[in-house]
């Protein structure tokens, strides 16, 4: 069975991004910019089809697919990389495998009561984002 990540999350914290972002070679300029940043994230989910946006003040980041099915993925704005990128349930895991230019490159997302948790992986080098959800209507009367 499935969990329902719908909603809007807020960056609370983060652990090692700079050292996940030097592992994907990205430039001393772009790194000192993205470790100030908070960024939201904006989860739509239909069932195994999913669209989630990552919105910052300096650049957004849109991406669509469905459970399963793999997708070429050009991270413009990111890393400006171009990928083969799948997403498939592990239990109650979102995980992502990313085949490209970077090995071993990839994300997981989970909930844990209201966090939203973030793991991206490259070369071997974790990072765990820490997100709290940001009611929006419906749910903004209800516990999660």
């Amino acid at each position: 069975m499935s969990v329902d990540f719908n909603g809007t999350w807020d960056l609370v914290r983060n652990d090692n991004f700079e050292g996940y972002m030097i592992a994907m070679g990205i430039d001393f300029a772009t790194r000192k910019i993205a470790s100030v940043l908070k960024p939201q994230k904006v989860i739509e989910q239909n069932g195994d089809s999913f669209t989630i946006k990552t919105l910052t003040t300096f650049r957004n980041y849109t991406c669509s697919f469905n459970i399963g099915e793999e997708y070429e993925e050009v991270t413009k704005g990111l890393d400006n990389r171009k990928c083969q990128t799948v997403v498939n349930w592990d239990n109650n895991r979102l995980v992502c495998v990313q085949r490209g230019e970077k090995k071993n490159r990839g994300w997981t997302h989970w909930t844990e009561g209201d966090e939203l948790h973030l793991e991206l992986r490259s070369r071997n080098i974790p990072d765990p984002d820490h997100v709290t959800p940001v009611p929006k209507w419906p749910r903004c009367c209800f516990d999660e």
